[in-house]
């Protein structure tokens, strides 16, 4: 039966704890402080960008004054200095339990005899004698007395056959011991004068905070949607958004969100009326139409207030306002995801369309207008200069030629944006059906999609010429390579050797560092339906005439209709970062009666092919068809040979 004795001095528990911590903490403590590979990407080199860039990496790192702590560093924090301290009380403990050793003490080895132990004991005898010791500086009478009753205990355990047989075999001087397990627990917790405060610990641990944890984890997840917004936010959306609605309506119900989405307690009422006047003054009919959803609902209309400051470019005196519209902008394209997928799962194309719009007007800080509007992106450029550019400026390139013959000196910024702008190259896009040649109703069907980054002012560079057979071999790689691509579960394919990627986007107005994307939309554009659930993609590559294959291809699945016909749709590329970049082209699926693959499957026939001097047959030969060889038998071979020698010998007699 085993004994259990409770740690009377808390040494077990702190070493169960310590070892505990440690096998947490370092771990934890490597992964947080190990340098992270951060994605290096190259970015738009303008001089606006390159300090917005500055200012976003300060304000995620924090400062020496001001440092920015994650909740996991605390925690780190304060999981070492609890080793610490739970070290260094280990450490003062001091260990009064040991084990009890006649040999260790007489300072000899097991199975000497009787004779050889007790001329032992009489040389130590003398040396540990108290009339016969002379005292140490630091040593005392009784120290000596001690260590001399010590020597003569061992050596009468030893001096007994049953004790010295015992302590042989068994290890203790009574024989066979039960065995004594301790418990990691201090004493103090279960002793009864302590016992209200142990279980009211566990009642507080298991019936207080357990429960509340556990109901903010279920509650909060039911207050969420999938798509990570607040469900009274989708559903405001949901009972909000219209169909054919513009920009302004959208920005509108995006404004209804912010009455349950989390705000930044800011007590500055006055600049926030003083900036609704002037936006009221900047965009009238735009704030009028938005302001009609808000209700007058004082958190939305902070929101939708620090929103049209942004797009207005209106400068926050305040730095408590420029905090929460950082938080307010950044939590967008959330929330316009929730209503790209409200309006998609409507099928609604117009709407869908202007939601995804909407979030490179916010990136840009442009108000939806007029088409030149887009010229103020690049640096520099104010919207007041658009009544003065030539009617003839209707390109990024026409921009920057009409300012360098003024020799403005705002050319080099906007060359350097323009350099690196998210301008998509649809390289081709087509309807695919693995390991069949037509497309048959209700088959499984991808649209594939090939696409790389060409921005306005990219030099033209001539490619080399390639022979036919190179022609040919490069077409065959990159059909297999389409194959491959097509067969795997991936929807994006991999990045080409040697690929530029396409970095941070040009967003001198965006509080944090942009990466760009592109919403893919195949729709029905007569009937203004959503064909197809859109696909957001990212990391196009750029340019590059030297490789072989310097494009990035996507993909689409859905099912085909279940009638046969010709589908005319049209395929839709929307960028969320760069404004006025949307790609638009029609794209017709052909779905063929599934009769066709039948008569494709069935083996050829040898006796249905023309004879080839039938007329059927020289017409099947014209069209590349197969036809039955004419052969000719012995007799009529032997007749025309003998023609001709009849023909020949009648020539020679001439």
């Amino acid at each position: 039966m085993a004994n259990y004795n409770y740690d009377e001095g808390g040494v077990m528990a702190s070493y169960f704890i310590i070892s505990f911590l440690v096998l947490v903490l370092i771990p934890s403590t490597f992964s947080t402080l190990s340098p992270q590979k951060k994605e290096k990407l190259d970015g738009c080199q303008c001089t606006p960008c390159v300090e917005q860039r500055k200012r976003n990496d300060a304000r995620e790192k924090g400062s020496l004054l001001n440092p920015k702590f994650s909740t996991r560093s605390l925690l780190l924090v304060a999981g070492w200095t609890a080793l610490g301290f739970l070290t260094y009380q280990a450490t003062q403990i001091k260990l009064e339990h040991k084990v009890y050793n006649p040999f260790e003490i007489l300072g000899i080895s097991t199975g000497l005899s009787q004779k050889d132990i007790k001329t032992h004991f009489k040389k130590l005898s003398r040396t540990f004698h108290p009339d016969k010791v002379q005292l140490a500086v630091n040593q005392t009478l009784e120290e000596v007395q001690n260590k001399f009753v010590e020597i003569t205990k061992a050596y009468k355990s030893l001096t007994d056959e049953t004790i010295r047989t015992n302590w042989e075999v068994y290890g203790h001087p009574d024989g066979r011991q039960e065995t004594s397990m301790g418990i990691a627990l201090p004493k103090w917790i279960i002793e009864g004068k302590n016992n209200i405060w142990v279980l009211g610990f566990y009642g507080l641990v298991f019936g207080g905070a357990l429960p509340i944890l556990v109901g903010r984890w279920w509650f909060g997840n039911r207050e969420k949607t999938k798509d990570g917004v607040n469900a009274k936010s989708a559903a405001a959306f949901f009972k909000t958004l219209k169909e054919e609605a513009n920009a302004d309506e959208v920005v509108g119900t995006l404004g209804k969100a912010y009455q349950w989405e989390r705000q930044v307690s800011a007590k500055v009422d006055q600049d926030l009326d003083a900036l609704e006047k002037e936006i009221a003054a900047k965009a009238q009919l735009s704030w009028s139409t938005a302001k009609g959803f808000i209700e007058k609902e004082p958190a939305r209309r902070r929101g939708l207030v620090l929103i049209y400051a942004h797009l207005l470019r209106l400068p926050l005196a305040n730095p408590l306002l420029v905090k929460e519209q950082s938080r307010v902008l950044l939590q967008t394209p959330l929330l316009l995801n929730a209503l790209v997928n409200i309006s998609v799962s409507r099928n609604w194309l117009h709407t869908t369309l202007w939601v995804m719009r909407l979030q490179a007007y916010l990136v840009q800080a442009l108000l939806p207008g007029s088409e030149k509007l887009q010229f103020t992106q690049f640096p520099g450029v104010k919207s007041e200069e658009l009544a003065d550019l030539s009617p003839d400026v209707k390109d990024v390139t026409d921009l920057v030629s009409a300012l360098e013959k003024k020799h403005d000196s705002r050319v080099s910024d906007i060359k350097k944006a323009a350099d690196k702008w998210g301008r998509l190259e649809l390289v081709d896009v087509s309807f695919k059906v693995i390991g069949e040649r037509v497309v048959v109703p209700s088959s499984i069907v991808f649209l594939l999609v090939k696409l790389r980054i060409t921005p306005p002012t990219a030099s033209k560079v001539e490619q080399k010429e390639l022979s036919v057979d190179e022609t040919k071999r490069l077409i065959k790689r990159n059909e297999e390579k389409d194959h491959q691509f097509l067969i795997s579960r991936k929807e994006t394919e991999d990045l080409p050797e040697n690929a530029i990627p396409s970095g941070y986007a040009h967003a001198p107005f965006w509080p944090a560092n942009r990466k760009p994307s592109w919403w893919i939309v195949l729709a029905d554009d007569k009937s203004g339906r959503v064909v197809v659930p859109p696909m957001k993609i990212s990391d196009v590559p750029f340019a590059n005439p030297k490789e072989d294959r310097d494009y990035r291809s996507y993909k689409l699945q859905f099912q085909a209709p279940p009638n046969t016909g010709l589908f005319t749709w049209k395929i839709y590329i929307v960028s969320d970062s760069f404004v006025g970049e949307e790609i638009s082209r029609d794209i017709v699926l052909k779905i063929d009666d599934a009769s066709v693959l039948a008569a494709e499957d069935q083996p050829e026939d040898d006796i249905s092919d023309p004879d080839e001097d039938t007329l059927a047959g020289q017409m099947a030969a014209m069209r590349g068809g197969a036809v039955k060889k004419h052969v000719e038998s012995d007799d009529e071979s032997t007749t025309d040979d003998d023609q001709k020698e009849e023909e020949s010998s009648d020539s020679d007699s001439d």
